[in-house]
């Protein structure tokens, strides 16, 4: 390669940010910084430009790769030629090819999330899209379960989950109100967000104990309706959580809409809308092993199915 272009090529890369540079480079602030920098490219790109490629060739413009056309005859370098070019400006079926890489990549992470049972669990899902697990799963269950104490919960985890269940209720709200949904359909009722404390548990308690004690002596059925009038009156009855008639769904109807749910959210992963880095994912070359063995799994069934 001729000096003027390693020369022109390392000045300029000597100020572009983020590029790797020992640790010594990182931290200095001296007035000679950036001509130290020039130096360390121009020694690597001298030494190893299999290497500096590696580095730093994705900084590189189409013209600065032409220089190192040169040393074609290096298998390492015209590797990473090749494969720089075909990111920069791919022909018509180097783009099919790096699609379907890419959608094959996708899928064999998003196996991987499935089978470490935490990213696609139900919570997980209904944190990242709130409103779409409400649609089809959140409004056939029991929303005031939700804000309970769970057996063998630390009280202070147990306020936690309910701070979040309540941004998530708020998130649900804010895409109903958007929608056009009339207030007394927002999920939890009319709008306020349920969360039962230790102390409004305890003087409920006390609320029916009372309510047992002055209901002694009276008839049965002017006791069962004075007990309703009350829950309907406070909210806190029955009649506050029974879902209407049009919402309640057997349990294989609850596990249709899950799927459900969850098919739409793997999509939208492999579609690259969640709040991912997919340039980890996409350029993964390890995720290849995934489809190199199915395609190995595959042939060998052929194989005994023709035999």
């Amino acid at each position: 390669m001729e000096r003027v272009a390693m020369e022109h090529m390392a000045d300029r890369l000597a100020t572009v940010d983020g590029l790797y540079f020992p640790r010594s480079f990182l931290t200095s602030k001296s007035a000679d910084h950036h001509l130290r920098r020039k130096a360390e490219l121009l020694n690597l790109l001298s030494r190893d430009a299999s290497i500096f490629l590696e580095r730093y060739g994705s900084k590189l413009s189409a013209e600065e790769l032409q220089a190192f056309d040169i040393m074609k005859e290096d298998y390492e370098v015209r590797w990473h030629l090749n494969k720089l070019r075909f990111s920069k400006d791919p022909t018509e079926e180097e783009e099919r090819i790096r699609t379907v890489t890419v959608k094959n990549r996708r899928r064999a992470f998003m196996d991987e999330l499935i089978r470490g049972g935490e990213y696609f669990s139900e919570d997980a899902m209904r944190e990242r899209e709130p409103y779409l697990h409400h649609e089809y799963v959140g409004r056939f269950q029991d929303q005031m379960s939700r804000g309970m104490a769970r057996p063998g919960e630390r009280w202070s985890d147990t306020l936690m989950r309910q701070a979040e269940e309540a941004v998530l209720i708020q998130k649900i709200r804010g895409e109903q109100q958007r929608m056009g949904i009339s207030r007394e359909d927002w999920v939890g009722g009319d709008g306020e967000v349920v969360v039962q404390t230790e102390e409004e548990e305890e003087e409920e308690e006390e609320e029916e104990d009372e309510l047992d004690a002055n209901e002694v002596g009276k008839k049965e059925g002017s006791s069962v309706k004075e007990v309703h009038t009350l829950e309907e009156s406070t909210g806190n009855g029955p009649s506050s959580v029974i879902m209407p008639d049009e919402d309640n769904i057997s349990a294989a109807e609850l596990q249709d809409q899950m799927e459900q749910f969850t098919h739409i959210m793997q999509q939208k992963f492999l579609s690259g809308e969640d709040s991912l880095d997919y340039s980890d994912i996409d350029t993964n070359e390890r995720l290849d092993d995934h489809w190199q063995k199915e395609s190995n799994l595959d042939a060998e069934e052929k194989y005994f199915e023709n035999d």
